[in-house]
């Protein structure tokens, strides 16, 4: 059999991949953090109206069974009546639309090393000049191996 450069590189690729492991690195992580938005303090719920001008405290929940690494919150227009995989409940949408003048929040955050539990507690601000109806609020969580989920619900901008 001819070994040619291309087998070369797949035979040391398969030592490396099967000589290499860690002795302090006994558990391998299955399992994925999670995110509670629908508890007494979660905001916004499934369905909510958020009035322009006005400023809100978006919180959720989110819990891992080693460590905690980061978060983000995504909003953004849901005019074109896309959903995403993980909303639960259907709201009561508005006619389909183009966008003018959406408002769009996609912020990341660190959390602080150590922690399996965090309350999410972000401050934002909803600005007077934007285009008023269907808008997504999603949550996402990355623990410290690299698990991510991601929740999102639609929620409502009102004049």
């Amino acid at each position: 059999m001819k070994l040619t450069i291309k087998h070369f590189y797949f035979l040391a690729f398969l030592i490396l991949v099967t000589s290499c492991s860690s002795d302090d690195d006994n558990t391998t992580d299955l399992d994925k953090p999670t995110i509670l938005v629908n508890y007494d303090g979660g905001f916004p719920q499934a369905c909510q109206e958020l009035s322009k001008g006005e400023t809100y405290s978006f919180s959720a929940l989110v819990i891992d069974n080693l460590e905690l690494a980061s978060y983000s919150i995504d909003i953004h227009n849901n005019f074109d009546h896309h959903t995403h995989d993980d909303q639960e409940a259907t709201c009561e949408l508005d006619p389909i639309k183009d966008p003018i003048n959406p408002f769009i929040f996609i912020e990341n955050y660190a959390i602080e090393a150590g922690l399996t539990s965090y309350e999410i507690n972000v401050s934002i601000d909803i600005p007077n000049d934007i285009d008023s109806g269907d808008y997504h609020c999603s949550y996402s969580v990355t623990d410290v191996t690299g698990w991510q989920r991601i929740t999102s619900l639609d929620i409502k901008i009102i004049d």
